[in-house]
């Protein structure tokens, strides 16, 4: 795929949503790091759910860590990995007031030496809560990377390479909610839904769907 190609499926994106948002809901850095470590292998509606009544109780690492695991573990048993999410969360409740000051860390280093925070979900902090050009490679990101021909490569790690080499600076910010919402709404796993894609005609999946 040409550069010419790449800006302009982002500029298509960009109008068709000037603003893109994630579905996890969240109010601070903290609720937001903790939501997406419970998302691993979760939907976004599950943490939702589970979330608005556990920040009424527990919202601050401080809190959170006073609940501890089984405490913890009450508010997000619908969650798939629950027990290990839970450890992992209260787990980094502990560093984030020993080492930071009960803050999240805007560093990635430091992000990833937290519990259940691997490369994806610092990504995800850094981008969301602090505004970094980040893009974290989700199963739909990978997918739509591929299928397309924007990014293509083996394992999320080269995928995200590629995508901070080959996307124009100005669409970076907003690259990961963009992705990974076509990938959630329109090109789909089981079958992409080519017909409603706005990007159809430069998208280079030979594959493509037809309306029925």
């Amino acid at each position: 795929m040409n550069p010419a190609k790449r800006r302009e499926i982002f500029e298509r994106l960009r109008k068709a949503n000037p603003e893109p948002r994630g579905e996890l809901e969240y109010r601070t850095p903290f609720e937001l790091l903790v939501a997406v470590i419970l998302s691993a292998q979760a939907t976004d509606k599950s943490v939702n759910l589970a979330t608005r009544g556990l920040y009424k109780v527990a919202n601050t690492p401080e809190k959170m860590l006073a609940l501890g695991v089984d405490g913890l573990t009450a508010h997000i048993k619908r969650i798939g990995l629950y027990r290990t999410k839970a450890t992992n969360i209260v787990a980094t409740c502990g560093l984030l007031l020993q080492r930071h000051e009960g803050t999240v860390p805007h560093e990635r280093a430091a992000l990833e030496q937290l519990p259940g925070v691997g490369r994806k979900t610092a990504s995800v902090v850094l981008n969301i809560a602090f505004g970094e050009p980040t893009i974290a490679v989700d199963t739909h990101i990978f997918r739509v990377a591929n299928r397309s021909g924007i990014a293509p490569g083996k394992n999320p790690l080269e995928v995200e390479h590629k995508l901070l080499k080959f996307v124009p600076p100005e669409f970076r910010l907003h690259a990961h909610h963009w992705l990974i919402l076509h990938g959630r709404y329109v090109c789909k796993a089981r079958k992409p839904d080519c017909p409603r894609c706005l990007i159809a005609d430069l998208c280079e999946f030979k594959a493509k769907t037809r309306a029925v």
